[in-house]
C-alpha cells in the first residue's frame, strides 16, 4: 500500500485522537433546545470537525455540536466509531433560526461542502463513520432533503450518482468535549476540503 502524505496524516491524526480517547469522558446526549423558536438539524459529510467549522459561519446557526448518530450502540466513544463496528456516522447537529436561514438553505450549504457521491468516505478519511447522512427530524425537513438531493443528482456537477442518505431522525450522541469546536480551540485550516 502506498502511503500518501495526506493518508499518512490523517493516520497520525487518528492514532492520537484515538490515544486521547482512552482517557476522555463518555459522550452525552445532545443538550434540550434552548429555545422554542429554534429548530435542529443533523448532517453527517464527512469528518465533524470541518463540517462543524463551516455551519458555524451560516448567519442563523446558533450552535453546532459534533456527535455520532445513526449507529447500533448507546454512547459511543471516538474510539468505538473509528473502529467501525457500531456504525455511527459521524455528525453536525445544528441549531439555526429558520426566520434567519431556513432548512432549505443549510440543506444547500451541506450539499455544497462536500462531494455527495462518495460511498463512504471523504478526501482522506475513509469508513462507514465518513458516509453523506441527513437524519431529518419533520416530514418537512424529509421532503427538503429528497427535493435537493434530487436536483444535486440531476446536475452536471458530478459524475458519478449522489449515494447521500436521508433517513429519520436517531439517537444523537455528542463527541467528547475535546472534538467540540475543534478549529476554533487548536486554530489552522479546516480539514474539510470545500468551505461554501
Amino acid at each position: 500500500m502506498k502511503l500518501t502524505f495526506s493518508k499518512l496524516l490523517h493516520l497520525s491524526r487518528n492514532l492520537f485522537l484515538l490515544t486521547v480517547s482512552l482517557f476522555a469522558g463518555t459522550p452525552k446526549e445532545s443538550p434540550p433546545m434552548p429555545n422554542s423558536n429554534l429548530e435542529k438539524a443533523t448532517f453527517g459529510a464527512g469528518c465533524f470537525w470541518g463540517v462543524e467549522y463551516n455551519f458555524r459561519t451560516v448567519p442563523g446557526v446558533k450552535e453546532a455540536f459534533v456527535g455520532y448518530s445513526g449507529g447500533k450502540t448507546e454512547k459511543p466513544t471516538y474510539r468505538d466509531v473509528c473502529m467501525g463496528d457500531t456504525y455511527h456516522a459521524e455528525v453536525v447537529q445544528v441549531i439555526f433560526d429558520p426566520k434567519v436561514v431556513t432548512y432549505r438553505q443549510l440543506v444547500d450549504y451541506f450539499f455544497r461542502m462536500h462531494n455527495p457521491t462518495e460511498l463512504n468516505c471523504q478526501g482522506p478519511d475513509v469508513g462507514t463513520q465518513y458516509r453523506s447522512v441527513i437524519f431529518v427530524h419533520s416530514p418537512e425537513q424529509r421532503k427538503i432533503a429528497e427535493e435537493l438531493r434530487a436536483q444535486v443528482d440531476a446536475s452536471s456537477k458530478y459524475k458519478k450518482p449522489v449515494v447521500t442518505q436521508i433517513v429519520e431522525e436517531q439517537p444523537f450522541w455528542m463527541a467528547e468535549e475535546y472534538h467540540q469546536k475543534y478549529f476554533e480551540k487548536r486554530g489552522g485550516p479546516t480539514c474539510h476540503p470545500t468551505p461554501f
